[in-house]
């Protein structure tokens, strides 16, 4: 029996992907995860979420990943369906994994309603939608350390061109650089989301 897990990275971030991943393992082995000592990304160092990122890939049947760019977030912000668009990728995962049940962690304040949007668009196996399903269930953890370990990578990458920082509103640094960037240049790289309230502020300014 095929038992996924789903969560998401970066969905706060001003800049860069919001990374959804998942992964697959069977029943049996879902222990060997707890035993890796796999827990809630959010709990661990990024060291060790870049050694249980490499421990993990290798122990499940399978993963997969699924990256939303800024311009598709300020589209679905504008339209006020990040959640419809969260479920969307979260459907796309679960469907190329084709598990029997799938836990994902919830981004609605109505976690049934989440469930059944990912199991309309899905239509593969159970979906159990909760809130903090990534401290709660260790596959969704596996999926929290994959999908942040990616967002990691992204904006490492983006770091190597500009000094952005951790990407998050609550980052001076992040914040500075996107002020001076609009001050510099009248306008936002493409790696910004335009639809946070910070960037709106400055947008409109």
């Amino acid at each position: 029996m095929l038992v996924c897990g789903v969560d998401e990275a970066g969905r706060g971030s001003m800049i860069g992907p919001l990374v959804v991943a998942g992964i697959s393992i069977e029943k049996s082995k879902i222990d060997e995860l707890t035993n890796l000592g796999v827990k809630d990304s959010k709990k661990l160092t990024p060291p060790a979420r870049a050694y249980l990122y490499k421990k993990i890939i290798k122990l499940v049947d399978d993963y997969a990943i699924s990256k939303v760019n800024p311009k598709a977030i300020d589209s679905s912000v504008l339209k006020h369906q990040l959640n419809h668009l969260e479920a969307l990728h979260m459907a796309k995962v679960i469907k190329k994994l084709g598990p029997s049940v799938s836990y994902v962690d919830s981004c609605d304040v109505n976690p049934a309603r989440f469930g059944k949007e990912i199991t309309k668009i899905s239509k593969t196996g159970k979906i159990k939608s909760y809130h903090h399903a990534d401290s709660k269930f260790v596959v969704v953890s596996a999926a929290s350390i994959v999908a942040k370990v990616t967002r990691d990578r992204a904006i490492a990458k983006i770091n190597k061109l500009y000094q952005i920082g951790s990407g998050y509103p609550s980052d001076d640094k992040t914040v500075q650089f996107v002020r001076n960037w609009f001050l510099t240049h009248g306008q936002m790289p493409v790696f910004v989301r335009k639809s946070w309230a910070p960037v709106r502020i400055l947008l409109s300014s």
